[in-house]
C-alpha cells in the first residue's frame, strides 16, 4: 500500500490542517486498500446473501401457489410457537411477505456477521499484527482506520441493499426497499458494536467473539419473544435488532420509522467508537488482557490449543444443544404445517430422504445442524492460520515441537469437537422430540464424515496457500451450505447437489444405512488432512 510520505512539506501541509481534517487524513487511501483486499471477500458474502434471498419468491410460489394456500399457511403458522422461534411471525400472505418472513432474519444475521468481520479485520486486526503502527507513522488521521472500516463495511451492505431492493422490486416497490434497507441497516447497527468492541479489546479473536455473541444473544432474545406472541410485540423481541427486521414489515404496511431505531442505534454506538479510538494509545484497549501465571502450566502443544479454543468449543456447544431441542419440539407439528401441500412435502423428503414424513423431517433437520457443523470445523482449523500469521506459533515451533505436534494439537479439538456438538445436538433433539433417541443420534453420527471433509480442506487450504485459506476455506464452506439450504427447495439436479459431501449421506431415519459413503468420506477426508500437514511441513512460516 502506498501512503504519503513524511517529507517536511508533507509534514507541515498535514500540521495546519482543521484538528478535524487531521483526525481523518488519508482516510480515502486506506478505503481503496480495504475495498481492494476484500475485493473477493465481499462479492462472495453479498452473493450468497442475495442468491439466498431472491431465489425464495419463486421457491414459495411453488410451495404455495394459491391465495387459499397462502392464508393456510399464516393460520397454522400462527399455532405454532416452535416455527416462530426459528423463523418469526407471518404479517402477509403475499410472496413478498412470506420472503421477508422466511430469509429476513436470517439475511440480517448473515450481513451482521459480514459487517463484524470487515470492520474487525481493518481495526483490531491491523493493530495486532503491527501493520497499522506502519500505516500511522504516515500521514494519517487516529480516526482515519476506523472511519475507513466502516465505509468498507457501508460499501457492502450498499451493494446488498441495493441488489435485494432490485430484485425484489416485483413483490412490491416499497416492500422491496424497506426490506433492502432493514438487511443494510442491521448490517451496520453490528458494524459499529464491532468498532466499538475492537476499541474495548486486546485482540481481533476477541473482538469478533464478543459481536458475535451479541449477534447471538440477539437471535434468541426474538426468538423468545416470537414463540411467546404472534405479531412481534413482545418486549424480547423489541429488545432484539434481529427482532426489529421483522417489525419493519417489508410488504405488509411497512413500519418506516423501525428504521430510525436502527439508524439511530447505529449512529449512537459508531459515536462511541470514535470517542474510545481518540482516547486510547495504539494497540491499546480499555480492558487489556490479565497478565499470566509467572510459571507456565500448559505442558504440551495440545493444551495450549485447548487453552485457546475452549471457550468457542463451550460456545458452539451450547449453541448447538438449544438448536437440539427447538427443532426436536418442532418435530411433531412438522405434519401439521405441510399438511395436503404436496410441493413442502416434496421439498421435506428431497432433504430427508423418500420416508415417513416425521423421518424426513428429523433427517432434513438434523442436516441443518450438521451444514452449521461445518462452520465450526473451519473456524476451528482456521486457527492454525491464525496463530501462523499472528507470530504466536512461531516461539510454540521455536521449543521442541514440530509442526505436526502443533496443528495436530488444533486439529483434535475441530474434528474432535465436531463430533461431540452434534451428539450434543442429537442430544438435545431426542430429548424434546421424546422418540426414537437411536435413530436421531445416528442421523447426527452420519453428518460426520461430510463435515470431516470440510475441515480436511481447510487443512489443506492452510498448508497449500496459507494467505488465502481463509476467505478460500469459508467459501468452501459457504457454498456448501448454499446447497444444502436452497438447492432442494429449487429442485437442482442430483449433480449439481452431489457436489456437496452431504449430498452423498444417507438420510436418516427411515432410509436404509449405506456405510460404503461414510468410508469413502472419511477417507477423502483422512487424504485432505495427510496432504495439508504434509504441504505445512515443507513450506515457510508466514509472518
Amino acid at each position: 500500500m502506498s501512503t504519503t510520505p513524511t517529507t517536511p512539506s508533507a509534514l507541515s501541509a498535514f500540521a495546519v490542517r482543521p484538528a478535524a481534517a487531521r483526525q481523518l487524513a488519508g482516510t480515502g487511501t486506506l478505503l481503496r486498500f480495504a475495498l481492494r483486499r476484500d475485493r473477493l471477500l465481499i462479492p462472495l458474502w453479498v452473493a450468497v446473501n442475495a442468491l439466498m434471498v431472491l431465489s425464495m419468491p419463486g421457491t414459495l410460489e411453488g410451495l404455495y401457489g394459491t391465495p387459499a394456500e397462502r392464508a393456510d399457511l399464516v393460520r397454522q403458522m400462527a399455532t405454532n410457537s416452535s416455527l416462530r422461534a426459528m423463523v418469526g411471525p407471518v404479517f402477509g400472505d403475499s410472496l413478498g411477505a412470506l420472503t421477508a418472513w422466511r430469509v429476513g432474519v436470517y439475511a440480517a444475521a448473515l450481513a451482521a456477521v459480514m459487517s463484524l468481520l470487515i470492520v474487525v479485520r481493518h481495526t483490531r486486526d491491523e493493530e495486532e499484527s503491527g501493520r497499522q503502527e506502519l500505516v500511522a507513522s504516515g500521514t494519517v488521521g487516529r480516526r482515519a482506520p476506523l472511519t475507513a472500516a466502516l465505509l468498507t463495511a457501508a460499501v457492502a451492505n450498499a451493494a446488498l441493499a441495493l441488489l435485494l431492493a432490485a430484485g425484489l422490486s416485483g413483490q412490491g416497490a416499497a416492500g422491496a426497499l424497506a426490506f433492502a434497507l432493514g438487511v443494510a441497516g442491521t448490517g451496520m447497527l453490528f458494524a459499529t458494536a464491532a468498532a466499538v468492541l475492537a476499541q474495548l479489546t486486546e485482540s481481533a479473536r476477541l473482538a469478533r467473539g464478543l459481536t458475535a455473541g451479541l449477534l447471538g444473544a440477539a437471535f434468541v432474545l426474538r426468538a423468545a419473544g416470537d414463540s411467546a406472541t404472534t405479531d412481534g410485540s413482545s418486549p424480547l423481541t423489541w429488545l432484539s435488532p434481529l427482532g426489529w427486521q421483522e417489525n419493519l414489515r417489508p410488504f405488509a404496511a411497512e413500519r418506516w420509522w423501525v428504521l430510525l431505531l436502527i439508524a439511530g442505534a447505529a449512529l449512537l454506538q459508531g459515536a462511541v467508537a470514535y470517542e474510545l479510538t481518540g482516547r486510547r494509545d495504539l494497540g491499546m484497549s480499555f480492558l487489556p488482557t490479565r497478565p499470566g501465571p509467572a510459571t507456565g502450566r500448559l505442558g504440551t502443544a495440545g493444551a495450549l490449543a485447548w487453552r485457546l479454543q475452549r471457550g468457542g468449543v463451550l460456545g458452539w456447544s451450547i449453541g448447538f444443544l438449544l438448536a437440539g431441542l427447538v427443532y426436536g419440539g418442532m418435530t411433531e407439528g412438522a405434519a401439521d404445517l405441510v399438511g395436503d401441500n404436496e410441493q413442502a412435502r416434496q421439498i421435506i423428503e428431497r432433504m430427508g430422504g423418500q420416508a415417513r414424513l416425521t423421518d424426513a423431517f428429523v433427517a432434513s433437520m438434523i442436516g441443518m445442524l450438521g451444514l452449521v457443523a461445518a462452520l465450526y470445523i473451519v473456524g476451528s482449523v482456521l486457527r492454525l492460520t491464525g496463530e501462523e500469521t499472528s507470530g504466536r506459533a512461531e516461539p510454540v515451533l521455536s521449543c521442541a515441537v514440530g509442526r505436526l505436534r502443533w496443528a495436530a494439537g488444533h486439529l483434535v479439538i475441530a474434528f474432535g469437537g465436531a463430533v461431540w456438538i452434534l451428539l450434543l445436538a442429537g442430544a438435545g433433539y431426542a430429548l424434546a422430540y421424546g422418540k426414537d433417541p437411536g435413530g436421531v443420534l445416528s442421523a447426527c453420527l452420519v453428518q460426520v464424515p461430510a463435515v470431516w471433509v470440510i475441515g480436511g480442506t481447510a487443512v489443506l487450504l492452510h498448508g497449500l496457500l496459507p494467505r488465502a485459506a481463509v476467505g478460500a476455506a469459508w467459501g468452501v464452506a459457504g457454498a456448501v451450505l448454499l446447497l444444502g439450504w436452497v438447492g432442494p427447495a429449487l429442485d437442482l439436479p442430483q449433480a449439481v447437489l452431489d457436489l456437496s459431501p452431504f449430498g452423498h449421506l444417507p438420510k436418516v431415519p427411515g432410509a436404509e444405512m449405506s456405510w460404503g459413503p461414510l468410508v469413502v468420506l472419511c477417507l477423502i477426508a483422512a487424504g485432505l488432512v495427510a496432504a495439508g500437514l504434509a504441504a505445512l511441513r515443507r513450506r515457510d512460516l508466514t509472518t
